[in-house]
């Protein structure tokens, strides 16, 4: 496959999602009465969708289509505009914002779809095909999300994310056509991991963020340690199977990458939180306890299922892998609903068991 190498205007747009980012996590911050309200952790999926699918749309064209000319800058500068605006709009209160979001977030979904009708014109055989499926049936979810603006309340919501979930499976339906203009596999997966970093970073703030230099304050220098050896492994078992163990000449429509990484990256934002809630001790036990679980345990299964596809066929692991790493966090589990134990022991927990999880997955 031919290499194709990340631009230095694409690194730059990454950056203008770090705040993106940023803003989604810290809704999990709200904690009323012990726990994260259901309200907050809704609020918190709306607004990850968005971002994801806004940088998601035009990581697959750019993979796809794009050149570094110099018209192709201008789509990407222009949509970095409209990516300021949707970013700047986002906020827990939601509703004063709502029309300066929807320009952002449909001037984004926009230009990638002018982009694909654009390039069709010049791409001839099934690249032209798939230009002008994506180009055409794009307009579709993007139409409808746009006619929210005509609603109040929230039925305006309800729209606007019918036509964000029509634009989300659109590269489904037309599953046909992009497997015979397969994605560029290491383009692909530096791309995700160049996202993925921002929400380590994401996690790493949340670390520092808990340490307290006051003289012998060893509980918080202790549980910034076990929480920085959590993210190194967790950062260690991500970045080593796409360096190593992955196989990026495998060709293929994407979507496995492009749909894992969804909730590889919104569980690294929840783990991001649960740091400093962890730390801070703001929420109730039994509450943090499903919480952190179960965003490792959804994590696990996305990283299983995205490397698995793309693995070396004698690196993949086997079901007892599986049973193994399911066991590890199961057991932890169990034992702390038996018996509270200290929250610094539970970081200290989940350190252990992605400290295992990238041995076995990496070596």
């Amino acid at each position: 496959m031919e290499e194709k190498r990340v631009t230095w205007l694409e690194l730059f747009y990454d950056l203008l999602y770090v705040a993106a980012v940023a803003t989604a996590t810290h809704v999990l911050l709200h904690v009323e009465e012990g726990i994260i309200h259901p309200e907050y952790l809704l609020k918190f999926v709306l607004i990850f969708i968005p971002i994801w699918w806004a940088w998601v749309g035009q990581t697959m064209f750019i993979n796809r289509f794009g050149q570094d000319l110099f018209h192709q800058r201008l789509f990407l500068i222009l949509q970095m505009l409209f990516v300021l605006i949707m970013t700047s709009s986002l906020s827990v209160d939601f509703d004063p914002y709502y029309l300066s979001f929807l320009i952002g977030y449909i001037g984004v979904r926009a230009v990638t779809a002018i982009q694909y009708l654009v390039v069709q014109r010049i791409e001839d055989g099934e690249r032209k095909k798939v230009a002008l499926y994506l180009g055409r049936y794009f307009w579709i979810g993007i139409s409808i999300s746009l006619f929210s603006v005509f609603f109040d309340s929230w039925i305006r919501y309800v729209v606007l994310y019918a036509g964000i979930m029509i634009d989300i499976i659109v590269p489904m339906f037309g599953r046909r056509y992009l497997a015979k203009v397969p994605t560029n596999t290491a383009h692909l997966l530096e791309r995700f991991g160049l996202f993925t970093i921002i929400l380590f970073g994401e996690a790493l703030v949340s670390t520092l963020a808990v340490i307290q230099p006051q003289k012998g304050n060893w509980n918080s220098i202790g549980f910034s340690i076990i929480s920085f050896i959590l993210i190194i492994s967790m950062w260690w078992q991500y970045f080593d199977n796409v360096e190593k163990k992955v196989d990026k000449s495998i060709q293929t429509a994407g979507q496995t990458i492009l749909y894992g990484h969804l909730f590889i990256l919104m569980t690294l934002s929840m783990i991001a939180a649960s740091v400093k809630l962890l730390f801070l001790h703001e929420v109730h036990y039994s509450f943090i306890l499903y919480f952190v679980f179960g965003a490792v345990l959804l994590y696990f299964i996305a990283t299983s299922l995205v490397f698995h596809r793309f693995r070396y066929k004698n690196n993949r692991l086997k079901f007892y892998h599986l049973g193994l790493f399911i066991g590890i966090l199961a057991a932890f589990f169990i034992l702390n609903l038996i018996v509270v134990v200290p929250n610094i022991v539970i970081m200290g927990e989940l350190a252990l068991f992605f400290i295992i999880y990238a041995k076995l997955t990496t070596t």
